[in-house]
């Protein structure tokens, strides 16, 4: 009996981990083609900014070597995108004229920059901060010393602004909104970020509003609409992503922000599956890394004829911003709820906790953040932390021993 031929178009984080649910659950199953866009095979999107900074090199970005897939028994392609997909005829349409045809289809085709469009986005030396291959227009400028303005003070835009400085720019980060990382920060925490962060030498600018970018050919400076000026000969627009829905557009599967899936992962297109930042489950288009992954095993187990369903994912993000530790999860907000708050300004730690009905609902750390993943399972988990609440912000060593 021939296998089943399966089609995963995208070869970013999401789209290996997919292949490696896959040959885990149903090794011998499937014959598996897996495309890319980049040139590259799949590499860690997380280690931009050190790479930026110099501080690794792109080898160290690699996630497999190209030796893996052969040896797993998958063909590899990349440098040519998926143009269009039929969905009748069950084949892919590559940009170099090569068609690939399917029996099942995994979408990980991730996400796009979002450009703002204002006068002079369109000179040379705005850039984004996404792939290795802008960090390779980045790095000349930051290391001659060069100054740049990064527009966005969300995760991407901080480490953007680190790996600049870091690699020799003098830089300037602004901010539309009045705190930084405020998706995943309250407003204590961000200032604490913020005094970190211009500790190290950026200078961070709320509550800016670009008006347009100046200059002949090149920029020169970037204008605010207060008529703050600031001279840059680079500007690095890391102002958000966009789910990357071009390559299906002629298969039409139903889409919002995203492309619409079920439980199973499943598009409203039968054999056609997304996961990742393309994939809007239930309302939501998650741009971490954790909710791809557990998307990824969930339709590696349908397509082994496995019991399997997502039900979304507690958000947690637990990173080192510009070389401080941080982290949140749940409603770290917590309108109407109880608040546990733990400070040492001295040394920049602070910690919040949310408390409705006895139960963990949100945490945000910042300086410490060595319990961050226990924390996270308190809320996943929804049990009753009144044994241990008067120690809970002290860790989970003196919580247990409560």
């Amino acid at each position: 009996m021939a296998k089943s031929r399966l089609l995963v178009i995208g070869n970013g984080m999401a789209g290996l981990k997919f292949l490696e649910e896959i040959l885990a659950v149903a090794p011998d199953d499937f014959v598996i083609t897996a495309i890319g866009e980049e040139p590259e095979a799949a590499y860690n999107r997380v280690l931009l900014s050190p790479l930026l900074s110099g501080e690794i090199s792109a080898q160290d970005t690699h996630m497999k070597p190209r030796a893996w897939y052969g040896a797993s028994g998958i063909r590899l392609l990349t440098g040519s995108p998926v143009t269009s997909l039929d969905t009748t005829l069950k084949r892919a349409i590559l940009a170099n004229g090569k068609t690939i045809s399917f029996d099942a289809c995994v979408l990980a085709t991730g996400s796009e920059p979002i450009r703002l469009n204002v006068p002079g986005a369109d000179l040379n030396g705005v850039e984004v901060f996404r792939t290795v291959h802008d960090i390779s227009r980045l790095a000349a400028p930051a290391k001659r010393g060069e100054r740049v303005v990064v527009i966005g003070g969300g995760l991407l835009g901080l480490e953007a602004a680190y790996g600049l400085q870091r690699a020799g720019a003098k830089v300037t980060l602004i901010h539309l909104m009045n705190r930084l990382m405020e998706r995943q920060l309250d407003a204590e925490a961000a200032a604490l970020l913020k005094a970190a962060v211009e500790a190290k030498g950026i200078t961070v600018c709320l509550n800016a509003e670009t008006a347009f970018i100046a200059g002949l050919d090149r920029v020169e400076k970037l204008v605010l609409k207060d008529g703050r000026e600031f001279p840059a000969s680079l500007v690095v627009m890391s102002v958000g992503i966009k789910p990357s829905t071009r390559c299906v557009a002629a298969a039409n599967p139903a889409c919002r922000r995203g492309i619409l899936v079920n439980d199973r992962m499943e598009t409203s297109v039968p054999g056609i599956y997304a996961i990742g930042e393309c994939a809007e489950h239930n309302g939501t288009v998650y741009g971490l890394v954790e909710p791809a992954y557990e998307q990824a095993r969930v339709v590696a187990r349908v397509l082994a004829g496995l019991d399997a369903a997502y039900q979304g994912t507690v958000l947690a993000t637990n990173l080192k911003v510009s070389g401080v530790p941080v982290f949140s999860a749940g409603d770290f907000e917590g309108k109407d709820a109880s608040h546990v708050i733990w400070r040492d300004a001295a040394h920049g730690y602070y910690r919040k906790f949310v408390i409705r009905n006895e139960r963990l609902e949100g945490v945000v750390l910042v300086g410490d953040t060595a319990d961050a993943l226990w924390y996270r399972d308190l809320i996943r988990s929804g049990n009753s932390i009144a044994q241990f609440r008067s120690t809970l912000a002290f860790g989970r060593a003196y919580a247990e021993a409560a």
